[in-house]
């Protein structure tokens, strides 16, 4: 069975097609995907609390003054399932997703999509953006992780359940939708315009840094088939003579458990990637996969704020068997596997069933991985990607502003020099 982490996502990946929350894109976190639960018999207990909820239900419809709220038959379906879920606590990851969420954020796994293209959480009653997607026009509208979204075309959305949220923003591309965006650092909102676009996610891209024979290796999510483009990155970056290379995960939301087994195997030649902790406390060790292309590689990871869920694993498992240094800022924080639960009519629960530990049980949910040695990026600079680097001379990466980047060469510049 595929296991997912998430879109952050993370986490819904609102490619905010979202849709998986990658608007156009939501992050994933979960496994892929389980067969609907079946029902145990209700308790007395519960009896009486669905008794509960149908008395309310009642009341509302016969009472509330504004009738047109209640000419939608799901919006309070939905709302009291949202309302169920929220309650357990775990704001922002396990969730509810209509028909619509969900066919979104099952394409996002297959790496296309569309929306705006950024991953997202409900926090602290507000819709945060954990990261956007390379080449997404949430990228491009310079849109950052920690961004709240305040308003969605002049409608307030603060306190909303997400699901309302990024349904107010997916749709067709090349459709318009403005977000007014609160941002850390700045003391007045602003409103972002933005056209919806179809994304097409590329797993991996890398080249070799400008005046280096160090390679930047740039993973955008963990959909799909990221371990094969991987492995055949890793296979062409060698055939190049190339000894060293900067793993980049910043703004990566996460995906497919499966993947990020796969990716962190390349680096390491024994031990476990993970720990799988259940609801009664016991730990499953979740091994090394034998074949790794990249294991005698010299390796720096980069990670950020918006570095979530199978991104966290890989950097966890690195760090902690010292095969390589983290650079950046500490992660996001997503620390549980998702099930996938569908319900009757198309929409789906997704649940919190297991928390994964780092290597050695270190905690990552709530948390993050911190790095061994911090950076912060200047409110005005962005991460180099490899594409950029292309066209780039040695001097103008160094006035780049990208201070994670630059530090990870000092670090590799003895192995790649």
């Amino acid at each position: 069975m595929r296991q997912l982490l998430r879109w952050f996502l993370l986490l819904m990946l609102l490619v905010l097609c979202l849709v998986t929350g990658v608007v156009g894109g939501i992050g994933v976190d979960r496994r892929f995907l389980t067969d609907s639960a079946t029902p145990t018999a209700p308790s007395v207990q519960s009896q009486v609390d669905l008794r509960l909820i149908s008395q309310a239900w009642s009341i509302i419809t016969a009472n509330y003054v504004d009738r047109t709220a209640l000419q939608d038959p799901n919006r309070l379906t939905y709302g009291a399932i949202s309302g169920m879920v929220d309650a357990l606590g775990d704001t922002g990851h396990s969730r509810f997703l209509s028909p619509d969420m969900l066919k979104s954020e099952n394409r996002s796994i297959q790496g296309e999509f569309e929306g705006i293209g950024a991953e997202v959480q409900l926090k602290d009653g507000h819709v945060v953006i954990v990261a956007p997607i390379d080449g997404s026009p949430a990228q491009k509208a310079g849109l950052r992780p920690g961004d709240i979204i305040l308003k969605v075309d002049g409608q307030d959305v603060t306190g909303l359940p997400l699901n309302q949220v990024v349904d107010k923003i997916i749709g067709p591309a090349g459709t318009p939708v403005t977000l007014t965006i609160a941002s850390q650092g700045q003391t007045q909102p602003r409103d972002v315009k933005l056209i919806r676009a179809r994304i097409e996610i590329h797993n991996v891209t890398w080249d070799k840094i400008p005046g280096t024979n160090i390679a930047h290796v740039r993973l955008t999510a963990f959909s799909q088939g990221v371990t094969d483009d991987l492995r055949n990155a890793l296979t062409e970056i060698q055939s190049q003579g190339i000894s060293a290379a900067i793993l980049d995960l910043r703004n990566n939301p996460g995906g497919l458990l499966d993947e990020a087994v796969g990716t962190a195997s390349q680096f390491l030649p024994s031990g476990n990637v993970l720990l799988e902790k259940d609801a009664k406390g016991s730990t499953k060790p979740v091994p090394v996969e034998s074949g790794g292309r990249g294991t005698h590689l010299a390796l720096v990871v980069l990670v950020n704020a918006g570095t979530a869920s199978a991104s966290e694993i890989v950097a966890g498992a690195l760090q902690d068997a010292k095969r390589a240094q983290v650079v950046g800022e500490t992660t996001f924080g997503t620390g549980t596997v998702l099930d996938q639960f569908k319900l009757s009519d198309g929409s789906a629960l997704l649940l919190a069933t297991q928390e994964w530990l780092t290597p050695n049980g270190r905690v990552i949910w709530h948390q993050g991985i911190a790095p061994d040695v911090t950076v912060m990026l200047d409110a005005n600079a962005d991460p180099l990607l490899p594409e950029a680097e292309k066209t780039m001379t040695p001097q103008q990466v160094q006035a780049s502003g990208d201070k994670q980047l630059l530090e990870g060469l000092r670090l590799l510049t003895p192995a790649g020099s």
